[in-house]
């Protein structure tokens, strides 16, 4: 008979863990997380982001679109109306029309470093420079559908002192590969550029996303949240893509969706449905009901 002190085939005990915060703010992402594929938000949703505020829940849309692509949310942000835009860089008012609070630039010269860079590293590249009041392009790159009569001229001309918006923070400098892989073309931007700004990507095309250094979703969330006497292990956060990668790691609890890219699925905590199956609003209606019933 094995001596009861060996027990081989007995686990040890899991040391006792603390329980979770109650939440206190919400950050989701939107496209592929809590918009619909044809961009809308569901009558579900809607729903349950109302409820989280009637529960006394902050809820903070975190996204890459910037302020003017913010109109199909702007009417479900409740109370202090803030939503942070362009991966961190903005933080803007939607009951002001998306007028910004803060703004966290892209210096153009460092843009400038990460445009002469991927032109040697990847040759095909072309850019667009979003900045504060509109994006400006190259005439290369891939128009988009929402941003009409912007001005296209080469990179280097759209990022130069002598540019007409150059007083215009830049938000985020685009670079587009027409035929290397996505995350190839991320890890290579990273390995030659990568001094120069902080890189992401949230499309489904080699389309890269740059922002100034130490600026990301996460580090703007976590200023906001500062601001209001917020911890992290209080938010609930959502996303699926490489850009919400670094939220998803700082807030206490983080949600990838069932579509979510392989990166954000292993990164997290918990799994929700589909952005098609209003995982986000599964989600908090749960929250809402523990809330509710004390």
């Amino acid at each position: 008979m094995t001596p009861a002190t060996e027990r081989p085939n007995t686990p040890a005990p899991e040391p006792s863990r603390p329980a979770p915060a109650r939440p206190r703010l919400i950050a989701t992402d939107l496209d592929g997380t809590l918009l619909q594929n044809d961009k809308t938000v569901s009558d579900r949703t809607v729903a349950a982001l109302a409820a989280a505020e009637r529960a006394g829940i902050e809820v903070f849309f975190v996204t890459g679109r910037p302020a003017r692509w913010m109109d199909v949310v702007s009417a479900h942000v409740h109370g202090h109306g803030l939503a942070i835009c362009a991966n961190g860089a903005a933080v803007v008012d939607l009951h002001r029309g998306g007028l910004p609070i803060e703004v966290r630039p892209l210096a153009a010269d460092q843009a400038l470093a990460v445009v002469e860079a991927l032109r040697g590293a990847a040759p095909g590249t072309s850019f667009a420079v979003e900045r504060s009041g509109g994006i400006f392009y190259e005439p290369q790159y891939p128009p988009f559908h929402l941003d009409p009569g912007a001005i296209v001229a080469p990179a280097e001309k759209l990022l130069h002192d002598g540019f007409a918006h150059a007083d215009m923070p830049v938000l985020k400098l685009l670079a587009h590969h027409p035929e290397l892989a996505p995350d190839a073309f991320l890890q290579l931007a990273r390995s030659v550029a990568g001094d120069y700004g902080d890189f992401t990507r949230s499309s489904p095309s080699a389309l890269l996303e740059v922002s100034g250094l130490g600026v990301s979703k996460a580090s703007t969330l976590a200023r906001c949240c500062a601001e209001r006497g917020i911890s992290a292990a209080e938010v609930v956060a959502f996303g699926d893509m490489p850009n919400d990668l670094e939220m998803l790691m700082w807030a206490g609890t983080s949600y990838a969706m069932a579509n979510a890219h392989p990166e954000v699925l292993a990164a997290t905590t918990h799994r929700t449905g589909a952005n098609t199956e209003d995982g986000v609003a599964a989600v908090i209606e749960r929250i809402v009901e523990r809330i509710l019933a004390g």
